[in-house]
């Protein structure tokens, strides 16, 4: 996975102020937003934004590559075959 196609966790942490590489690694491990809510102190609307956020990039992220693949394999049948 290129750098382009990856969330920005940097420019969230920024945002929102708080280690969002962090959340992101809590929600893999299947830990709930109740306890992250409560092991770190943010508040459930913040973590409810932050997880909101993520998700929209990633539709964004997911459209864009189908965009390309789309783009791709149209340029690829509009090219004549040579026997």
């Amino acid at each position: 996975m290129t750098k382009m196609w990856q969330v920005d966790e940097k420019a969230l942490s920024k945002k929102y102020r708080t280690n969002v590489g962090r959340l992101i690694r809590a929600w893999k491990h299947g830990i709930t937003d109740q306890e992250i809510t409560v092991k770190t102190g943010i508040a459930p609307v913040t973590l409810h934004l932050i997880k909101q956020d993520i998700e929209l990039t990633h539709r964004h992220i997911r459209l864009a590559q189908k965009k390309l693949k789309l783009a791709k394999d149209q340029s690829a049948s509009l090219r004549p075959d040579f026997f």
